[in-house]
């Protein structure tokens, strides 16, 4: 059961909005409520202005849930940075993110991809993800390594 139950018809979402008028110090703020490394704000900022699609959703003027897409215009594209708060998760806007995203993405290319948040690979399957058998990482740091490799054989 989600932490705040929300009437998702009264939220705000936003596509592609104006950046300028994103409140980089919250973006931030969610990256490090689920635990996810820093971000500063004018990295972060710099990285969304790079997405090919991006999106808010507000509850009145608090932002509690974000995510973007990060492509190449025909062959590869990834869902990056979905962000939900903590406090509203359950309410289905990490399901809407996703299916928004891809959505909007359309059928042009040939892979599409995210890297889930540990722990989340149950939630993306759920909404039909398949794990890829033939993807590949390289560890930026012994948490990446710990948490997204498989021990070696």
């Amino acid at each position: 059961m989600p932490a705040t139950k929300l009437n998702i018809n009264e939220l705000i979402y936003k596509i592609n909005q104006d950046l300028d008028a994103v409140d980089w110090t919250r973006v931030c703020e969610l990256f490090s409520k689920v635990e996810w490394r820093t971000r500063t704000e004018a990295e972060i900022s710099t990285a969304f202005r790079q997405s090919s699609w991006t999106i808010f959703i507000y509850e009145n003027d608090l932002l509690i849930a974000f995510g973007r897409t990060v492509d190449d215009g025909r062959y590869y594209a990834m869902l990056a940075d979905i962000v939900v708060d903590p406090d509203y998760q359950g309410n289905g806007l990490g399901k809407y993110l996703v299916n928004a995203l891809n959505e909007k993405l359309g059928d042009n290319y040939h892979f599409v991809t995210l890297t889930a948040a540990p722990g989340k690979g149950k939630f993306y399957k759920s909404i039909g993800w398949k794990k890829q058998s033939t993807s590949y990482i390289w560890p930026q740091g012994p948490k990446q390594l710990r948490q997204h490799t498989e021990p070696e054989e």
